[in-house]
C-alpha cells in the first residue's frame, strides 16, 4: 500500500482516500521503464497553498470609515470582514476570527491603526503598518453591549457606550479600561423618569475637549463635563434619535429624529430647538407640523469659508414615496439635492479637507456605502455627479453563474480587449481624481498577463486583467441582445425551460489564441463569437435549431443490449436537425398537440449593429421534441483550427460546423457506442408528468459503482433559480459540510441509468485507434457513467475547399472506461509536455480584398507539436474523473498509470496545468481536499484541506490554472484568488500593496491673536490625568476580559508611533527584552493574584467544616 509522499493537512479531515489500489501499484511497477523515459522535475516542495487577494465588493457591509490623512477607506462586513481601500489596486481582506458583525470602526487617524467594534462586545485595535494587517489587542465586554464608539482626533482614549447607557473608557495603547465611567444614571438624573435608551452617539465638543454630548436613543442628549463628572446641559425631545452631529465652533449641534426632523440646538439653550426642520416633509397651511415622514439615519453637518453649510442626510422620505429608490439629501443653503441610489443605504461619510473638527470643514465628496456599492459623490461640481469607481466592485452586477481563469495569455490580448471595452465606458463622471488615494503599489514579480472570465444570470459577459493579483474590468459582452425579450410577464413564452434568467450563462469555451468565443445558456442555447475591431451590422443572425432526441428502439436484441446502428462517415448528420435549411415541417406543435421543434428563445429578425470586440457568428438552439424541453448543456468545446464547436447534454451530442453552418453530428449518447455499449438498456418508462429540464439529470452508474454513488454538480451544471422538480434536486447538507446524495428518486433506476450526459469534450491531434501510425485530429468525449469514446474528423484542405466540402465525422470504436464522470481530458507528448489542442491565431476577419485573396491560399495554422512528432513516437492520454485518474499510453491504449484520487468524496474540479516548466493535474474535491498530482506518473504531491463545499456556488466557480493559481466566487460578490505555488507564495508579501505610508499631519488651525488673548479658541484638556490610574483608579475586572493579539511587539512599534503622547514613546523605547520582563510582571502578578484567591478559598472551606466530624462530611 503506498502512502500519500505529504500531507498538508490542516485540521485531521482526512476523508480523501491516500491509498492507491494494488494492481495500481503493480501497473506502476510494470511501467517502471517508462518512468526513466520522462523525467518528472515537480516535487511536493513547489506546492504550498495560501490565499493570494480578495476582489469585489465587500459582501454584506455593515460599517465604514475613512483616514483623512492616510486617505485610507475601511469597509466591515456583518460576516467580520474587513476590507481596505487605498489607491486603486491597492487593496487588503482581513477577517475577525469570531466572524462576529463588525458594528463600527474608528481610524486611529494617520497612527496606521484601526479599532473595530463587533456584535458579539469586542474591540479589536488593528497594525496596518504591515502588509497583512493584524490585531494588536482586543478588549471582550462581558456585561454590557457595545452600541457605539468615538475617538477624538489625536486622543488616545476611547469613548465606548452601551445598550444599558453607560460609558466607558479604553486606553488604546495598552487597550485597558480606565476607571472613568460615565454612568447613565448620572447623565439624565431627574430629566427623565425612565431609562433614557442605548446610547447612539458620542463626540466631544470641537472647541472644548472637556465638554462630551452624549445621545441616548429615547431622544434625550447630555453636554457631560468630564472634569466635573456633571451634566451642564440636557436638551429632551419627543422623537427617537439616530445620529447627533456639531457645527465645527462648537456653539451648535444638530440631531436627526424618527420622524424623519431634524432638530438645530444652540448648546446654551436647553430648553428647546433653535430650529426643526423636515427636509422631505408636506408643509401644510394653518401652521400645522408637516406630516411625519420616514428615520432620518444619519445627519452630517459640514462648515465651508466661502458659503454656506452643508446638511447631509439618508433617509427621511415621506411614506407615501412607495417604491421610491433610496435617497441621500444634499442640503446647501437653500437648494436642497435628493440624489437617489441603486440600492439601501448602509452608511455614508464626509470627506473633508482638514481632520481637526474646530475647523472650518470644507467637505469635497461624499462616500456612500450601499448594500451592493460604493458611490462616491463630488460636493464641488454642480450636479453633484459621482466619480468614476476604479475598483473592481461590479462582479455581482448581475450575479455570477461561472467562472475561467486563464494565465499566461497572449501578449496582444488584454491590450485589444481594453481598446474595446473603453468605447462601453459611461460619460457624465466627475472630472476629478479618485479621492482615496493612500499606500503604495507592491513590487510586479510576475511578468505573464492573466485573464478571468465571469458568465452572468443576466446573459452578460464580463472580461477582466487579473494580471499581478489586481483586478480591472477589459470589456463586457451582452449575448442577450440576439433574442427578442418580452415586455411583460405575460408575453412571456411558454417554452421557457427555466422560472427567470433564461440568457444565464452556463459553460464559457474560449481560444485565447485566436479569441473565439463559444458559450451555452441556461435555455438549451449556444452562440459563437468572433473577435473584431470594426463595427458591421449583421442584416440576418445565422441560426441553427438542433433537435437532439434520446430515444431507444422498443424492440430488445435478444442478450438484452441495445445495438443501434453506428451512422456512416459524412452521415451522422440528421437532416432534420438542420431548421430551416432543410426541415420538413417548421409547425410549433406535433400532430397531438405537443409543443415540438420549438427554441426555448426567439432570435432577432431585424439586422443587429455590432459594436467592435465579440460578433456574433452563430446561433445554435436545441428545441422542444414532442412536449418535452430540451435538456440543458452539460458540456461545450470550440476549436478555430478545425473550424467546429461541439456540446452534449443528457440526451446526446451535437456537432456544428460554424464555418459551414451546418449540423455534422446529431447522436443520442447511446448510439455514440455503437454494438460496443457496455450497458443493459431498456425503453424508456412513459413519464407519468412531464420534467422541466433541470441540467441535472439524475444519473446512476449502474452496474459498474453501487446505487448511492455521489452526484456531482459538475457532472451535469445547474444554473441559479432552475425548475427543477424535487426528486432531481441535489440534497445539500450544511451540517455535514459536504453534499450528501439522495437515493430516492420518482425517476426509475432504469430510466436513470439509461440518462447518460456528456460531461467532458476535448479537441486534439492524437491517435484514434490502436492501430493508428500517426496522430490526426479528433474529438474525445467524455460521459456521466465514466466512459470515453473517440470520434475521428476528416477535415478538407484549407482556403476554400475548407468552405465547400464537408468535414466528414465518425466514432473510432475507441472505448476507455474509468470510475465516476469525466472532468478533465489532456495529452501529452513523450517528453511529458503538453500537447495543446490545434488552434488558429487572431487575424482580423473583414478584410480587404488584397487580404482575402492571401487569406484563401493561407491554410489554417494548426499550432499543436503532435504534427511534427515521427510516426514511431507515441502520446499520452490524460483523463481524470470524479473519482479517479488515469494515463493511457498512445496508440496502444495500454493503462500505465492509475490513481484512485477519492473513495469517500468526488472531485469537482480537475485541470491539467502548467508550473515551473512542468505540468501536474490539480483537483478541488468536495469534502474541502485541494490536492495536487505529478504527470505523467500520477505521484500525490500537494493535499491540504482548505475549504469544505458548503453550496453550489463554490463548485460551480472553483477553477484551475497556470503558474498555480487558482479562484472561486467566496461570496455572490467577491472573487478569492489562491496558489498552490511554492513560489507565488514566498512572492507574496513583495506583491502586496502597503496600505500606510508617512505622511505629515495638517498643522493645526491657527487660533488668531484675540481668541489666543480672550480665550476664545479651542480648549485642550489632559485626558491622561482625567483616565489614567492614578485619577480614575482601576476598572472592574469582571467588566472586559483584554486579549492579546497575534500582531506582536513590531505591530506594537508600528501601531503606537506618532502622536500619541510621551508616555507611549517612552514605552516603545523599552526593547524585547523590557516587554518580555514586562509580560513576566504581569503573569507574576496573575499567579499571585490566583494564589491569594486559592488561600481565601482553602479558608473558607477550613471554617466550614472544623467543628465537624469525619463522619459528618
Amino acid at each position: 500500500m503506498r502512502k500519500f509522499n505529504i500531507r498538508k493537512v490542516l485540521d485531521g479531515l482526512t476523508a480523501v482516500s491516500a491509498v492507491a489500489s494494488a494492481s495500481s501499484a503493480a501497473q506502476q511497477q510494470q511501467a517502471g521503464n517508462r518512468e526513466t523515459e520522462i523525467q518528472e522535475t515537480l516535487q511536493s516542495e513547489h506546492f504550498q497553498l495560501c490565499k493570494t487577494v480578495r476582489h469585489g465588493f465587500p459582501y454584506q457591509p455593515s460599517a465604514l470609515a475613512f483616514d483623512p490623512v492616510q486617505k485610507i477607506l475601511a469597509i466591515g462586513t456583518q460576516t467580520g470582514a474587513l476590507r481596505l481601500f487605498g489607491r486603486p489596486g491597492v487593496e487588503c481582506y482581513c477577517q475577525h476570527d469570531s466572524g462576529a458583525a463588525v458594528i463600527q470602526l474608528q481610524f486611529l487617524i494617520n497612527e496606521g491603526a484601526l479599532v473595530s467594534a463587533l456584535a458579539d462586545d469586542t474591540l479589536h485595535l488593528w497594525n496596518l503598518r504591515q502588509k497583512r494587517p493584524a490585531i494588536l489587542h482586543s478588549l471582550k465586554f462581558n456585561r454590557e453591549r457595545i452600541t457605539f464608539c468615538h475617538l477624538p482626533f489625536q486622543s488616545k482614549w476611547l469613548y465606548v457606550g452601551t445598550e444599558r447607557g453607560n460609558i466607558h473608557i479604553v486606553n488604546v495603547e495598552s487597550f485597558t479600561l480606565s476607571g472613568y465611567v460615565i454612568m447613565w444614571n448620572k447623565a439624565i438624573e431627574l430629566s427623565s423618569k425612565s431609562h433614557p435608551g442605548p446610547v447612539v452617539h458620542i463626540s466631544d465638543n470641537p472647541m472644548d475637549e472637556g465638554k462630551l454630548l452624549i445621545g441616548f436613543e429615547s431622544g434625550t442628549v447630555v453636554l457631560w463635563d468630564l472634569k466635573s463628572k456633571k451634566a451642564d446641559y440636557r436638551y429632551t425631545h419627543d422623537e427617537a434619535i439616530h445620529s447627533v452631529a456639531w457645527h465645527h465652533e462648537g456653539k451648535q449641534f444638530i440631531c436627526s429624529h424618527s420622524d424623519g426632523t431634524l432638530t438645530i440646538w444652540n448648546v446654551k439653550s436647553p430648553t428647546k430647538p433653535f430650529q426643526t426642520i423636515t427636509p422631505h416633509g408636506k408643509q401644510l397651511k394653518d401652521g400645522k407640523k408637516p406630516e411625519p415622514c420616514k428615520p432620518i439615519l444619519k445627519v452630517e453637518y459640514k462648515t465651508t469659508r466661502a458659503g454656506e453649510p452643508f446638511i447631509i442626510l439618508s433617509g427621511g422620505l415621506s411614506y407615501d414615496t412607495v417604491g421610491r429608490r433610496p435617497c441621500l439629501t444634499v442640503m446647501h443653503g437653500k437648494s436642497t439635492a435628493v440624489l437617489e441610489m441603486d440600492y439601501s443605504i448602509v452608511d455614508f461619510l464626509t470627506l473633508c479637507e482638514t481632520p481637526y473638527p474646530n475647523d472650518f470643514q470644507e467637505p469635497y465628496a461624499v462616500v456612500v456605502l450601499l448594500e451592493k456599492d460604493l458611490v462616491l459623490i463630488d460636493l464641488a461640481q454642480n450636479g453633484y455627479p459621482i466619480f468614476e469607481n476604479p475598483y473592481p466592485l461590479t462582479i455581482h452586477e448581475s450575479p455570477v453563474t461561472c467562472c475561467e481563469y486563464f494565465a499566461d495569455c497572449p501578449v496582444d490580448l488584454i491590450p485589444a480587449l481594453y481598446s474595446v471595452g473603453a468605447r462601453q465606458k459611461r460619460q457624465g463622471y466627475s472630472k476629478k481624481e479618485w479621492p482615496i488615494s493612500g499606500g503604495n503599489w507592491g513590487v510586479i514579480t510576475q511578468s505573464y498577463s492573466e485573464i478571468i472570465i465571469t458568465g452572468h444570470a443576466d446573459g452578460s459577459i464580463k472580461f477582466w486583467d487579473a494580471s499581478a493579483i489586481t483586478l480591472q474590468v477589459l470589456y463586457k459582452l451582452k449575448t442577450a441582445k440576439v433574442f427578442e425579450k418580452s415586455r411583460n410577464k405575460d408575453e412571456r413564452p411558454n417554452t421557457d425551460i427555466v422560472d427567470e434568467d433564461p440568457y444565464a450563462i452556463q459553460i464559457i469555451s474560449w481560444c485565447a489564441e485566436s479569441r473565439m468565443l463559444c458559450i451555452a445558456g441556461v435555455s438549451a442555447h449556444v452562440i459563437i463569437y468572433r473577435f473584431s475591431k470594426q463595427e458591421v451590422t449583421t442584416e440576418v443572425i445565422p441560426m441553427l435549431e438542433v433537435r437532439l432526441l434520446y430515444e431507444i428502439n422498443d424492440v430488445e436484441t435478444p442478450d438484452g443490449e441495445q445495438a443501434p446502428p453506428v451512422p456512416t462517415p459524412g452521415t451522422g448528420s440528421n437532416p432534420q436537425s438542420i431548421v430551416p435549411q432543410s426541415h420538413p415541417s417548421t409547425s410549433s406543435s406535433s400532430s397531438d398537440g405537443l409543443r415540438d421543434n420549438v427554441p426555448c428563445l426567439k432570435v432577432k429578425n431585424s439586422p443587429l449593429k455590432q459594436s467592435p470586440g465579440y460578433q456574433i457568428e452563430l446561433v445554435i438552439q436545441l428545441v422542444w421534441v414532442s412536449g418535452e424541453p430540451p435538456q440543458q448543456i452539460t458540456s461545450l468545446a470550440i476549436n478555430s483550427a478545425y473550424g467546429l464547436v461541439v456540446f452534449g447534454n443528457c440526451n446526446g451530442i451535437a456537432m456544428v460546423d460554424y464555418l459551414q453552418k451546418t449540423v455534422l453530428l446529431n447522436l443520442g449518447t447511446i448510439e455514440l457506442y455503437g454494438s460496443n455499449d457496455p450497458y443493459r438498456r431498456e425503453p424508456r418508462s412513459p413519464r407519468k408528468t412531464r420534467q422541466p429540464s433541470g441540467g441535472l439529470c439524475d444519473i446512476n452508474e449502474g452496474t459498474v459503482v453501487p446505487e448511492d454513488r455521489c452526484k456531482s454538480p459538475t457532472s451535469a451544471k445547474m444554473s441559479r433559480k432552475l425548475s427543477l422538480p424535487t426528486e432531481l434536486k441535489p440534497d445539500l447538507d450544511v451540517k455535514d459540510n459536504s453534499f450528501s446524495r439522495s437515493r430516492s428518486s420518482s425517476v426509475t433506476s432504469i430510466d436513470k441509468e439509461s440518462r447518460e450526459a456528456i460531461s467532458a469534450l476535448h479537441f486534439c491531434e492524437t491517435f484514434t485507434r490502436k492501430a493508428d501510425t500517426s496522430p490526426s485530429p479528433c474529438l474525445w468525449v467524455g460521459t456521466t457513467l465514466g466512459t470515453v469514446l473517440v470520434i475521428a474528423l476528416n477535415l478538407p484542405p484549407g482556403g476554400e475547399q475548407r468552405l465547400l466540402q464537408p468535414v466528414i465525422v465518425s466514432p473510432s470504436g475507441t472505448i476507455l472506461r474509468l470510475k465516476g464522470a469525466i472532468l478533465r481530458m489532456a495529452f501529452l507528448d513523450t517528453t511529458g509536455s503538453l500537447v495543446p489542442p490545434a488552434h488558429e491565431t487572431w487575424r482580423e476577419h473583414y478584410e480587404d480584398k488584397d487580404e482575402k485573396e492571401k487569406a484563401k491560399k493561407r491554410r489554417p495554422v494548426s499550432v499543436s507539436p503532435s504534427s511534427s512528432q515521427e510516426i514511431s513516437e507515441n502520446q499520452y492520454a490524460v483523463i481524470c474523473s470524479e473519482k479517479q485518474a488515469k494515463v493511457i499510453s498512445l496508440p496502444s491504449q495500454n493503462c500505465i498509470y492509475k490513481q484512485n484520487i477519492t473513495e469517500t468524496s468526488f472531485v469537482l474540479r480537475g485541470d491539467i496545468v502548467s508550473l515551473s516548466n512542468s505540468i501536474c493535474l490539480a483537483c478541488f474535491c468536495a469534502n474541502g481536499h485541494i490536492m495536487t498530482f505529478s504527470l505523467p506518473s500520477l505521484r500525490p504531491l500537494l493535499d491540504v484541506y482548505y475549504l469544505p463545499l458548503t453550496n453550489m456556488r463554490i463548485a460551480r466557480t472553483f477553477c484551475f490554472t497556470d503558474n498555480g493559481q487558482a479562484l472561486y466566487l467566496v461570496s455572490p460578490t467577491e472573487i478569492q484568488r489562491l496558489t498552490y505555488s511554492q513560489e507565488t507564495c514566498e512572492n507574496l508579501q513583495e506583491m502586496l500593496g502597503e496600505l500606510f505610508t508617512l505622511v505629515e499631519t495638517p498643522e493645526a488651525p491657527n487660533r488668531g491673536f484675540f481668541k489666543g488673548l480672550f480665550g476664545g479658541g479651542a480648549q485642550s484638556l489632559d485626558r491622561e490625568e482625567l483616565f489614567g490610574e492614578s485619577a480614575s483608579g482601576k476598572a472592574s475586572r469582571s467588566l472586559a476580559q483584554h486579549i492579546p493579539g497575534p500582531g506582536g511587539i513590531e505591530g506594537v512599534k508600528g501601531a503606537a508611533s506618532g502622536v500619541v503622547g510621551e508616555l507611549a514613546r517612552a514605552r516603545l523605547a523599552l526593547d524585547e527584552r523590557g516587554q518580555k520582563l514586562g509580560e513576566l510582571e504581569e503573569k507574576t502578578a496573575a499567579m499571585l493574584y490566583s494564589a491569594d484567591s486559592f488561600s481565601k478559598h482553602a479558608h473558607e472551606m477550613m471554617l466550614k467544616y472544623k467543628d465537624k466530624k469525619w463522619y459528618q462530611f
